[in-house]
Formats: structure tokens, C-alpha cells, sequence
């Protein structure tokens, strides 16, 4: 299972990779939006360079035509580290784009995914991660937990090497259920991973471990 930060935020990122078990980081305009006027490659390199070279790095690309989404590939990897996964919209032009940058080797996650028929068609290029927008899924009243699943049984049946990356979440709630539905890997706000720690009765129950030991042992800490 992956668990991946979904933000541009350098502060964040460095502060809490420490602590949490992520895998990697995503990142898109909007995102990036939330930063201000960044030097986009700066702050990229930035952002590997605190995460380091074993986690994944994920970069959306801009262009809608199949040859500018390659191009703009070509450019991330060449102006941020060869190790980056460019993100490409499960279009039409994205899927001629996957196919081309797949058989060059590229590592390649598929975004803008909110259909069975976008995920086998990503899935069928060989993409490396695949990212359904659950939330926005639901929004619609599209089934998403049926989607994801039959995604999942999609790859499983024939052992394709895409992993299923949720992406687009409200609550925690929905990550939960998107990784019971056979995503292998989710990707959310920081914040909103640090609330699913913070919710009062936690604190509550460690505070009470310490009272009743208190009362016993006269301490707050093990002998």
C-alpha cells in the first residue's frame, strides 16, 4: 500500500515525511496554485530533494495535444530528475501519449480518471499508476467503489503492472473506502491525513492510560 502526499507545500512535506509512512508526493497546477509565483523547477527539485530519490514524484503536464504532453514528459524528466512520473490526462491525446512515452521507458501516471473505460484503456498502455478522482466520482453519483474494484480485478486478471492511485478526497472516510474497493495506493492533503489523528476521543483515551496509571503509580511515565 501507498500512501502519498498530495501537495506542493515545502514546509509540510519536510516536517511531516519525517513522521508518516509516504511513499511519495503529487503535485498538479492547482496545487502548485496554493504556493504562489514559485520557480516551478526550483521548487520541484526542492521537493525531491527533501523526499529523496526512493519516493515517487508526480508532475502534471499541460499541453492536450499527444506531442506537447510528450514534449512536456521529455521536459520534466530532463530539467527535474529522470526519476519523475509526468501525470497525463486520460484523454484521447493522453492515451496516444502514454503508449509513446511507455515504450521509451518513461514512468507515467494517468490522471482526470472518472470512468471504467479511462482506467482499461490507462491500464492497457502499462501505465504505472493510474488516479481516479473519488471524490469528484461521487459528486457526480457515479459508482465509485464499483469502478475502483473493477479496476483492481482488471489488473489482477491480467497481471498488468498499474497500480490503482485514489486521488481526490473530501474525508477520511473516503480514503478508506477507496483502498477497501482495491486501490493500492492513495494520495491526499496532508491536513487532511493529520485529522485522522486529531479527532478527540484519541486523546481522550491516551489521557485516561495516563490517569489510571497515575493513580496506581504515582507517575505519568513507565519506571
Amino acid at each position: 500500500m501507498d500512501i502519498l502526499f498530495d501537495t506542493a507545500n515545502l514546509d509540510d512535506i519536510e516536517r511531516l515525511t519525517p513522521i508518516y509512512p509516504v511513499t511519495g508526493v503529487t503535485t498538479n497546477p492547482s496545487i502548485l496554485k496554493k504556493e504562489g509565483p514559485i520557480d516551478f523547477y526550483a521548487h520541484l527539485k526542492r521537493i525531491r530533494s527533501i523526499i529523496g530519490p526512493n519516493r515517487t514524484l508526480h508532475v502534471q503536464v499541460l499541453a492536450k495535444d499527444a506531442q506537447g504532453m510528450i514534449d512536456e514528459a521529455h521536459r520534466l524528466l530532463d530539467m527535474i530528475d529522470a526519476n519523475v512520473y509526468p501525470k497525463v490526462p486520460t484523454t484521447e491525446a493522453g492515451i496516444q501519449a502514454m503508449r509513446v512515452l511507455k515504450s521509451e521507458g518513461v514512468k507515467v501516471t494517468a490522471t482526470a480518471i472518472y470512468s471504467k473505460t479511462q482506467g482499461f484503456l490507462a491500464i492497457a498502455t502499462g501505465v504505472d499508476y493510474l488516479a481516479p478522482y473519488y471524490n469528484r466520482m461521487q459528486s457526480l453519483d457515479i459508482d465509485t467503489r464499483g469502478t475502483l474494484s473493477a479496476l483492481a480485478s482488471f489488473i489482477d486478471r491480467f497481471e498488468a503492472p498499474s497500480k490503482i492511485m485514489a486521488a481526490s478526497f473530501k474525508n477520511i472516510a473516503q480514503v478508506s473506502h477507496a483502498l477497501e474497493s482495491g486501490a493500492h495506493a492513495v494520495t491526499l492533503s496532508p491536513k487532511l491525513l493529520r485529522q485522522a489523528l486529531s479527532a478527540p476521543m484519541i486523546e481522550d483515551a491516551v489521557d485516561a492510560f495516563i490517569s489510571d496509571w497515575k493513580d496506581v503509580h504515582g507517575t505519568t511515565t513507565l519506571p
